[in-house]
């Protein structure tokens, strides 16, 4: 991210170019830009300024469903207004979409070390976003005991930040990953029949 920070000046910038360009279709609210990102309001607003002058983003009215919370209980409330999507028409949009794309958070040790209190690892399996595979049903795979899954969570929603993208994972107990894999199951054949990255095997389960 450091390379990408110099580059681009903020990080939060480099987030929410991310943003737009792993989700091109969506439009978003400055308050779900600042809430998905993990960042302040007003350093949203000010980066988003910036790409809209560049010409990397355009405003336009949108209305959608905004999920809230009051009283400690999710509330949905219709949002009309002014909303910010990706100009597709942007001159440097593919080799942009290159660079931070192919410079996401890479499936190595690091990637590891971020899941190291949510359990006693036993497989950590990276696909997806985190080898550019764009087809892959998931992007993280979690096998372990006594998994907590808030943690997991916790870390997921962290990731999602810095890379702009929901991630799609699944997290099992030793137990229940080995009797799916046993049966062959489709979701985890997918997963070891395609491109991705084990990080961590204390099962045995890939060949040395």
């Amino acid at each position: 991210m450091e390379v990408l920070t110099a580059l681009f000046g903020t990080i939060i910038k480099v987030k929410i170019l991310r943003l737009f360009l792993f989700n091109a279709e969506a439009s978003f609210f400055l308050e779900e830009v600042a809430e998905r990102l993990m960042v302040p309001a007003p350093a949203a607003r000010k980066e988003l300024g910036h790409l809209l002058d560049a010409g990397f983003l355009k405003k336009r009215l949108i209305t959608k469903d905004i999920e809230s919370s009051q009283g400690g209980k999710p509330v949905t409330k219709k949002q009309h207004g002014l909303g910010y999507c990706l100009d597709k028409k942007f001159a440097y949009l593919e080799p942009l979409k290159s660079l931070l794309t192919i410079s996401s958070i890479a499936a190595d040790d690091s990637l590891a070390k971020r899941f190291s209190g949510v359990g006693r690892l036993k497989l950590l399996i990276a696909s997806g976003v985190f080898i550019q595979n764009w087809d892959a049903r998931v992007d993280l795979l979690l096998v372990g005991e006594d998994l907590d899954l808030h943690r997991i969570e916790t870390v997921i929603k962290r990731l999602e930040a810095e890379i702009g993208k929901e991630l799609s994972y699944s997290a099992f107990e030793t137990a229940d990953f080995e009797y799916r894999y046993g049966i062959h199951d489709r979701l985890i054949r997918d997963i070891f029949d395609y491109p991705h990255n084990t990080l961590i095997d204390r099962l045995g389960i890939e060949p040395s």
